[in-house]
């Protein structure tokens, strides 16, 4: 069972909560024990796992990746100049593996699956596949 899910960025760094897209396509599958692997379509957005509660954890996030990966930094060679978006990308990376247990998505009581577009506004793809 695959599925391609879509979404559409706002921003250009942005983080979207798509936990409950996943489960409730994980729930019409009627699987109930399993895994499901989330992989994100390209080089310039991931998808991770985080605190779902607070938002102030996203918009730190994101703030804390801009100081790390500065969008201008004068030594970046890629001609395209969205370096950084690579580069937060990898820091995260492209997917993530979630158990299913009695046909729900384990997370921790503060955890969602986050779609992260680091070259946005766009957009973007990400496929999940269970396996039993």
């Amino acid at each position: 069972m695959i599925k391609t899910f879509e979404v559409k960025t706002s921003q250009h760094d942005q983080m979207i909560d798509v936990t409950s897209q996943v489960e409730r396509w994980v729930q019409e599958q009627g699987v109930k024990e399993g895994i499901v692997v989330v992989t994100s379509m390209h080089t310039t957005a991931g998808l991770t796992v985080n605190e779902n509660a607070d938002p102030d954890v996203k918009t730190d996030m994101l703030r804390r990746f801009r100081e790390v990966y500065p969008w201008d930094h004068p030594e970046d060679l890629h001609m395209e100049g969205n370096t950084a978006a690579h580069m937060k990308t990898s820091t995260v990376g492209h997917s993530q593996t979630l158990i299913i247990e009695n046909g729900r998505l384990v997370l921790g009581t503060w955890q969602g699956l986050y779609f992260c577009e680091f070259d946005g506004p766009r957009h973007r793809k990400f496929k999940a596949k269970i396996i039993q």
